[in-house]
């Protein structure tokens, strides 16, 4: 485990205190309410923990990190933190990373990092809840995430943008941490299923994510696959379900949470009666006054239109849908250029991160993306809406263009009921 104590506190002004990160806001007045079951929307439990059906989708660079992941767990649902690079939210972390071209001492502040933003979110939910951390597969270190975040008390690991057959092994020694994998089809889960039994492992639950939908990273290796039909929501619901039968796997055993626009109580509703146990939300989330992200971030996303949502390859070699600001635009206008002239280079590594185990750009990968993923999401999570890579889900946003709290998004989802946006939050 990577400690403070390694890396010692530099006297920086304006550096975080001892935690790390900002003391926790005053919750929303109904974020302590006893959770209650109602006949529609059962709580459901993930490792003797009873959860409000809504889980928080991990979005980075930052976006979804202690304060967002925390007060969703306060509201009683789960939280989530993406584990990548959260050094941003942290000016001692950045200021000893500054011009730090070592491998090893730029992964050991991001761990720091993460350590923090756990820590942080934990607070804020006050044991409610639960606090998860999502790993993508794709990254270089995410086995070295997945330990840190279980050892700094994450209820949950939460992994996707790839197959985790390893997930089981790297957790072994934290038998109390539950395990989430992020699929799109019967196929993908029958896969993960079978090689997690021959451990003798079940997921604690499985995400079922529709990448027709979904923002960022998407299910799918090709864009031209986001439409399959294997997607559908409700009949792969239906799929797995029959697959776990015949593996002999109780439905009660692993529960299914439902991802990809999800955006109203109506939707909330018809993936429980398809048989999911919760659905999983990312960008309404990502618009609350709780997310981690400059207030320009929430702004593009709740601005964009239809036409403004493009999907694209991104050089982490998956479909990626994010919204077409300026920087994306010009990039997308040059990208058969690029991908052209697609070379293999080190030193294309910029930020000398080498964040993703496969990139198109350091690795002259000619049909993956040729820009720097870390450095145009951390622009867009500092509100740079003319250089930075802005994530988001295809559909529309539950308050429309309004900014409003965590504890109203989750209420208008389980209930219906839509808050007066005309008054103050």
């Amino acid at each position: 485990m990577i400690t403070e104590a390694e890396l010692p506190v530099s006297d920086i002004p304006g550096a975080a205190g001892a935690s790390g990160v900002a003391a926790p806001p005053a919750a929303a007045p109904d974020s302590a309410a006893p959770l209650k079951a109602t006949p529609e929307f059962p709580l459901w439990n993930l490792r003797s923990r009873l959860l409000r059906p809504i889980v928080q989708g991990g979005m980075g660079v930052g976006v979804s990190a202690h304060r967002l992941a925390g007060h969703v767990a306060r509201c009683g649902a789960l939280g989530t933190i993406a584990s990548v690079d959260l050094r941003h939210h942290h000016p001692d972390l950045l200021a000893r990373a500054a011009h730090c071209t070592d491998r090893d001492q730029l992964d050991a502040l991001n761990l720091i990092a993460l350590d923090r933003e756990v820590r942080g979110a934990l607070d804020i939910a006050e044991g409610r809840g639960g606090v998860a951390v999502n790993v993508m597969k794709a990254v270089s270190q995410y086995a070295a995430y997945v330990r840190q975040a279980c050892e700094s008390g994450a209820h949950a690991i939460v992994m996707g943008a790839g197959l985790p057959f390893d997930l089981p092994d790297l957790v072994k020694d934290f038998p109390k941490v539950a395990l989430l994998p992020i699929l799109s089809d019967v196929r993908g889960v029958g896969i993960v299923l079978k090689k997690w039994m021959r451990k003798n492992c079940l997921p604690d639950a499985i995400i079922i994510e529709h990448p027709r939908y979904a923002g960022g990273h998407l299910g799918a290796t090709r864009i031209e696959e986001i439409n399959d039909p294997r997607f559908e929501l409700a009949p792969t619901l239906a799929g797995v379900l029959e697959l776990m039968r015949e593996l002999g796997i109780e439905s009660e055993r692993i529960p299914l949470i439902a991802a990809g626009g999800i955006n109203s109580h109506e939707i909330v509703r018809a993936m429980v009666g398809a048989g999911a146990a919760a659905v999983q939300v990312g960008t309404p989330f990502a618009v609350t006054e709780e997310c981690d992200a400059h207030p320009n971030f929430k702004r593009v996303l709740a601005s964009a239109r239809p036409e403004d949502i493009v999907t694209f390859m991104s050089v982490a070699g998956l479909p990626a849908r994010a919204v077409r600001t300026p920087w994306l635009t010009h990039y997308l206008k040059h990208e058969s250029a690029l991908q052209a002239h697609a070379k293999a280079d080190p030193r294309r590594c910029v930020p000398g991160l080498n964040c993703l185990g496969v990139c198109g750009l350091r690795d002259g990968i000619a049909g993956f993306g040729q820009f720097c993923i870390d450095t145009r999401l951390s622009l867009a999570l500092k509100g740079d809406v003319n250089k930075g890579l802005f994530f988001r889900g295809s559909e529309s946003l539950p308050f429309g263009d309004a900014i409003r709290r965590v504890g109203e998004l989750i209420d208008y989802l389980l209930t219906g009921a839509m808050p007066d946006l005309k008054a103050t939050a």
